[in-house]
């Protein structure tokens, strides 16, 4: 890992990729969703400062866990003055997160307790199918291998169908 010195208080988007780990690509994306910043030189090239090490950091940190981008971008934006995230800063955001993140979790875990009594097959209208269609919400209303989006045109034209077929009887 290539060392920065201290005096130096701009980092070039290689400079900023190799120090944090995140690809080239992946710092232009928190840039254009506001994650970071940086400024142009005269001959257009990005420079970040050094605190945009510590905010890759933070937002690596919380999308490991699975925070979405537009939430981390809204807590670093309470920053005060959008300074670098402090412990403490993590230690209040990881803890309003925390209760998402629990849900999720009781989810997940839902999933995956019944996941033995599904066997993917799709009906839709199996009262035990837990996880395609809890509460069998779809067996009161059709049967079949796929739940089939009807549109009104397409209903009234198979409405007006039957009616000539039955005309011609």
């Amino acid at each position: 890992m290539p060392q920065i010195p201290e005096k130096v208080h701009e980092l070039t988007v290689g400079q900023l990729s190799a120090r944090s780990g995140a690809a080239v690509s992946a710092l232009h994306f928190y840039e254009s969703k506001g994650l970071i910043s940086s400024r142009r030189t005269t001959g257009n090239q990005r420079r970040y400062h050094r605190d945009a090490l510590r905010r890759v950091a933070f937002v690596r940190a919380a999308q490991r866990v699975g925070i979405p981008l537009a939430t981390i971008r809204d807590a670093l934006a309470e920053l005060p003055e959008e300074r670098t995230p402090t412990r403490e800063d993590w230690a209040r955001l990881s803890e309003a997160w925390r209760s998402e993140l629990d849900e999720r979790i009781k989810q997940l875990s839902r999933l995956r307790d019944h996941l033995t009594d599904c066997i993917g097959c799709g009906c839709l209208s199996l009262e035990n199918c837990v996880l395609s269609n809890p509460d069998d919400v779809f067996g009161d209303r059709l049967t079949g291998s796929r739940l089939l989006v009807e549109r009104a045109g397409t209903q009234r034209k198979r409405q007006e169908r039957q009616r000539e077929s039955e005309d011609c009887s």
